[in-house]
């Protein structure tokens, strides 16, 4: 009699994460270290067909230009083979910055490194124009560029937008609030009215469906997450602290975070410079990142920034967007932003890519309900805590070096004999406790500053009309006024 047949699960098939990309995106994905796709780079995977107008959502750091990246690819690939010899670009794509369109070329050349034929160049203000014609004489079959610059070119006839048959608007809601409507318009004038056109944005605002209304047809919205959502992996905190002692704040939560790359938001191009400069003067690894740089200089700055050679960037606003630091560990507001969508862009540049990332936010007494209501609006859930006494600071130094010592411990691969012979040699002439006692001492780092004391304010309990007023109030008078939140006090003034 044979024996009893044993019933086997059927093994649980397994999911291919990259199900509908081609062979050729496949390839430089993987090439690249990717294991898996965001949301928005499943949605975009997901549409059939490559003929629709897209408006493409999802929040900071969550892969959109990838995601347009896909779309694109798709798109080259399913048609004609390219030709080396155009007359002109064959797609064009309009970033708010120099640093975001320079980043979006970038991520295209390698996404699309494997298409053959296909080329990506950008243009952006402040660079050599002649350069620029040399470049353009072989025309790409992707343009990436700023507004002014890629217009410029266009006026001149330097770019033909004959063969245009995709425009891609790139943080459209960026471009509008700093005034770019009429090139925007006037580019989409220039391009055939026969082209696909592919809206990406963390936001849409009303004034970017006004012209994305224009600009497609029959558009279709695909969200990798929905609009407005906060970003999970981002923790955020609110410290109120005078504004005259904001800098002991920051100085301690750099202390907090040594070792990590640190993002810090101001008002002004001149407060970029002070306080950059007066965290030099301290010890601390910073450079100022604005628009009073040259292009040379920014690209500098942001290289040393993300090779780790500066810890902090002091940036303002329209500088920071398109910095893509996927180590970014704190962003730090200085002061608070003006609107929801602002304190969504500048705090998405932590928390990328599935990292983890903290935002903290410095908040005059007089401001909390304000923030209160603004924080409410970006749908986030912060805490509230007061900007640690130095003694803590010491405290959770001294915590984590403890932490990460039994880290090692428990994960590091076995030293070589040698060593361990040597530690037992040591153990034999000294004290064990006192051994280890000096080594935590000199695992202890050392710190560019002393932590720094402010005083403790305790938050006002929440209201139901949160910032209404108070909202009012901060538009109506300003940023430089009443509570001086870009202020023209110097960083440096009390010390």
């Amino acid at each position: 009699m044979s024996a009893p047949e044993h019933e086997v699960d059927a093994p649980e098939p397994k999911t291919d994460p990259f199900e509908g990309v081609p062979p050729e995106l496949r390839t430089t994905l993987e090439r690249r270290g990717f294991t898996t796709l965001t949301a928005v780079q499943l949605a975009v995977l997901k549409e059939p067909s490559t003929e629709q107008d897209l408006r493409i959502s999802s929040q900071t750091g969550s892969g959109k230009t990838v995601a347009l990246g896909l779309v694109l690819g798709r798109a080259f690939l399913e048609g004609p083979p390219l030709s080396r010899n155009i007359d002109g670009p064959r797609a064009l794509i309009i970033a708010p910055t120099r640093e975001l369109a320079t980043q979006v070329a970038e991520e295209l050349t390698w996404l699309l490194a494997e298409i053959e034929g296909l080329r990506v160049e950008y243009v952006v203000g402040g660079t050599d124009m002649r350069a620029d014609l040399r470049m353009l004489r072989r025309p790409p079959t992707i343009l990436v560029g700023t507004p002014g610059r890629m217009l410029d070119h266009i006026r001149s006839e330097a770019v033909s937008c004959k063969e245009v048959h995709t425009v891609a608007l790139d943080e459209a809601d960026r471009m509008l609030d700093m005034g770019f409507r009429e090139d925007l318009e006037a580019i989409i004038e220039a391009v055939p009215a026969e082209r696909r056109s592919h809206l990406v944005s963390a936001t849409f605002a009303g004034a970017v469906k006004g012209i994305a209304n224009k600009f497609q047809k029959d558009a279709l919205h695909l969200e990798g997450t929905q609009l407005g959502q906060a970003n999970v992996d981002i923790a955020h905190v609110v410290q109120l602290v005078d504004y005259d002692q904001r800098y002991e704040a920051l100085v301690n939560a750099l202390l907090l975070t040594l070792g990590e790359q640190v993002l810090v938001f101001v008002n002004k191009r001149i407060g970029a410079s002070e306080l950059a400069e007066k965290l030099s003067q301290d010890g601390f690894a910073a450079l100022p990142f604005s628009g009073d740089l040259s292009q040379a200089q920014r690209t500098r700055t942001l290289s040393a920034f993300r090779n780790g050679t500066i810890q902090v960037l002091v940036s303002t606003d329209v500088a920071a967007r398109g910095i893509d630091v996927p180590d970014i560990g704190l962003v730090v507001h200085m002061t608070p932003p003006q609107d929801p969508d602002d304190y969504t862009h500048r705090s998405g540049r932590t928390g990328r890519a599935g990292r983890q990332g903290r935002s903290l936010l410095l908040v005059p007494p007089r401001a909390q309900h304000f923030v209160r209501h603004l924080l409410r609006s970006a749908k986030v859930e912060a805490n509230w805590e007061p900007v640690p006494t130095p003694g803590k600071v010491r405290k959770t130094i001294t915590k984590n070096v403890r932490r990460d010592l039994h880290a090692r411990m428990d994960n590091a691969a076995q030293p070589d004999e040698k060593t361990m012979a040597y530690a037992a040699s040591i153990l034999e002439k000294r004290d064990p406790a006192l051994l280890v006692a000096t080594l935590l001492q000199m695992a202890e780092p050392r710190l560019p500053l002393e932590p720094m004391s402010a005083r403790v304010i305790e938050a006002e309990p929440a209201r139901e009309d949160d910032g209404r007023n108070a909202g009012r109030r901060f538009n109506r008078r300003g940023p430089n006024r009443g509570g001086g939140y870009a202020g023209k006090r110097k960083f440096h003034k009390r010390h």
